[in-house]
């Protein structure tokens, strides 16, 4: 089949529904898009048993095995760590990596490094509203704090709704830092799409890692955290074209 294979890598307390609004769209500019589920995130998690990096990375891989073409790897808020990481493994099979308003961090380098590099507090975003159980293993974000701070230029009644969706998430599994080589993840083609008005990953803190990353193409869109529901068309519209000029590239004799 032509198109790449767009693997859509949700953030935190999120779920493969966050894509839902951009995978027809996909679909129709002729690309077989997937978004897979992250464990660690839902009401059944195990505090006891710590998510990692490398579990993550273990869960897309086997999700998308069977997939057939080049991949398109694209990773939403914290969703750029598992990007960056599956990229790494799957290094020849890989066309190019999408981050969307998304952590594309140095290999060693956390999102906190990231933000004191900028002298953000460390509890920027959502972190100062966060709920914790299990003596802070589990963080919960309340309903109206989704709404105001991931989803405050969607629809009213769209954001309130995407709110109440967002699940708890265990610690180990948000709080991750890549390891990678520049002659794998590092030579592979990359995209940021910035969210020119992100309450949750600050501008200031997307253009950090922008500046540290060499060789990445940048889109600029106007919209919150979550651009599937604030700039639906928009943002399957980037991914979509960029897609197109990987797999050309990747499909040249």
């Amino acid at each position: 089949m032509s198109g790449a294979v767009i693997v859509l890598i949700h953030g935190a307390w999120a779920g493969p529904w966050v894509w839902d609004s951009i995978i027809d769209r996909l679909s129709t500019a002729g690309h077989r898009p997937y978004a897979v589920a992250l464990p660690g995130v839902g009401n059944a998690i195990d505090p006891d048993v710590p998510i990692t990096l490398e579990m993550l990375t273990d869960s897309v891989i086997a999700d998308i095995a069977g997939f057939d073409g080049p991949l398109v790897i694209v990773g939403h808020s914290g969703g750029g760590v598992v990007a960056t990481q599956v990229a790494e493994r799957l290094h020849d099979h890989v066309a190019g990596v999408v981050f969307v308003a998304g952590m594309m961090l140095p290999s060693g380098r956390s999102f906190d490094d990231i933000c004191a590099d900028v002298e953000l507090p460390s509890t920027v975003g959502i972190t100062a509203d966060l709920e914790f159980t299990a003596e802070g293993r589990i963080s919960t974000v309340p309903v109206d704090v989704g709404s105001t701070v991931f989803f405050q230029r969607a629809d009213p009644a769209a954001a309130a709704d995407a709110s109440r969706r967002l699940r708890p998430q265990q610690e180990s599994a948000r709080l991750i830092t890549p390891t990678w080589t520049t002659t794998r993840y590092g030579s592979i083609p990359k995209l940021y799409i910035e969210a020119l008005d992100d309450r949750s990953v600050p501008l200031s803190a997307q253009r950090r890692m922008q500046e540290i990353s060499h060789g990445v193409e940048i889109f600029s869109l106007d919209s919150d955290h979550a651009p599937q529901l604030s700039a639906t068309d928009e943002l399957a519209t980037v991914i979509a074209n960029y897609s197109n000029r990987l797999c050309s590239v990747s499909l040249a004799p």
